[in-house]
Order: structure tokens, then sequence, then C-alpha cells
């Protein structure tokens, strides 16, 4: 084979394989870019509302899978009704969609006016939940002020349950507890140690505020919850709790708890 033909060969091969990583960089940098957007967007608001907020950054991969493990779950027959609340930007969102089944619909439900106007966009033009979008339904308000019929077989929630007072932290585990279909699931995580972080560095009312919660949340846990995820990768490192409310667990039965 002359050095011309050789050449000529080895070009031909090349051509694919240049347009392949070319492609692979022109998604890199359009994830990157998105995820830059979703970070601004959600620094921009926990500075505006903390309350509500509750975290100066999206939920990050790890923390997203372990929210999401209950969609994954192969032993439900039949199409399911998932109910994520509080997605914000949408991090967890894209890891429910990726382990829906045919049949399956998923309502968002999103209180802040930034972070919806953030979900539509990605709706229309993310690629990860763009082809989704038909069987999703995003509702511009509060978990509260849903339907509870039909409830809902898999219920994930990205709310802040320690920023907010005792008596709304009781009606928000209520009205999840409601909206659950029996057999369901409800997964929600908090930051590990939070409390006990924020009641050290706080005044005697905070601190009481951040007890009742405890306390309400302890109970709860202690009656339905039937596994917990460590997730030590993400910041700060979260714990993932997940309950069925069919029935009431035995104090000899703990939660089966593993690291994500």
């Amino acid at each position: 084979m002359t050095k011309e033909l050789r050449h000529d060969s080895r070009h031909r091969c090349a051509g694919p394989l240049v347009r392949y990583r070319a492609s692979l960089i022109r998604h890199r940098i359009a994830g990157m870019r998105q995820q830059w957007a979703d970070y601004r967007v959600f620094l921009r608001e926990f500075r505006r509302t903390f309350e509500s907020t509750g975290a100066v950054l999206p939920s990050g991969a790890a923390l997203s899978a372990a929210l999401a493990h209950y969609v994954r779950d192969e032993g439900h027959i039949g199409s399911r009704r998932i109910l994520e609340v509080g997605p914000g930007t949408g991090a967890v969102t894209g890891h429910i969609v990726q382990a829906m089944r045919d049949g399956d619909r998923l309502d968002l439900v999103e209180r802040n006016d930034d972070f919806v106007a953030r979900l539509r966009d990605r709706l229309q033009s993310d690629a990860t939940l763009q082809p989704w979008a038909k069987r999703i339904t995003l509702h511009h308000a509060g978990v509260e002020e849903l339907p509870e019929d039909p409830p809902y077989d898999v219920i994930v929630s990205g709310l802040p349950l320690n920023n907010f007072s005792v008596p709304f932290v009781e009606q928000l585990v209520d009205k999840l507890s409601r909206l659950l279909a029996p057999g369901g699931t409800l997964s929600f995580f908090e930051y590990i140690a939070i409390r006990h972080v924020k009641a050290t560095l706080s005044r005697r009312v905070e601190r009481a505020r951040l007890r009742g919660i405890g306390r309400l949340l302890h109970q709860f846990l202690a009656a339905y919850e039937i596994r917990r995820d460590r997730v030590l990768t993400n910041v700060p490192p979260a714990w993932v709790h997940h309950v069925q409310l069919t029935k009431t667990r035995v104090a000899s039965d703990p939660a089966r708890m593993v690291d994500a």
C-alpha cells in the first residue's frame, strides 16, 4: 500500500472518532453550563429566601440517586403516580425521570417563582427532562394545596424541614402522609447533625424549635422508617429517610441503614 493510500485510510478512520470526541466535549460543556446556571439560581434564592430554600447548592448526584431509590424499585406492578415536592432546579428530578417506567407520571410541586421558571425552561430544552415533559405536570403551588385523591405511589421531598416552624413541619408530615397511597414510599432528607450544629450556635427560642422538630421526626421515623441512606459525599453530608405507612414498625425491627 502506498504512503498516500495509508494516509487517506487513516484520515477516513479518524473522522468518526474526531466527530465523536467533539460531540462529547459539546455535551460536557452544555452540562457544565446547565450546572452553573442551577448553582446561580440556587445561591440567589438561598440568599433571598433562606427559610424555604435551605441549601446553598442543588442536591449532589449521590443524594439525588438515594432520594430516587424507590422510584427504581421493581416491586410495584403497573404504572405509578410519582410526586416530587420542592424540586428546586431539578437536580433530583433528572434521577427520577431516568428511573421511570412506561405509564408512570410525575407531578412536581414548587412554590418558588424562580425555581418554577427554571424548571419550565428545562422541561422545554433540557436533554434529560424534555423527553419526559409530556408525562410531567408542574404545579406552581405549595404541597398543602394538592388534592389528595388519587394518591401517589412514590413521594420524594426536598423540603428543608429543619428550617420551618414545628407546627408547619407537623402539617407537612400529615399532608405527605395523606398524599401517599397504601404501600407507597415517602423519601426525604436532612443534613447530618444539622439540628445539633444549629442548636449549638442558636439562642434559646431557636433551640426549642429545633428540639421540637427533632422530637416530631424521631417519633415519625421510629414508627415508619424502613431504610436510611447515609450520603457522606454530599455537601454537606446527609441522611435520606424512607418511610412506609402501611404498618407500624416495632422497635426491635430497626430501619436498614446503608451508605449511598
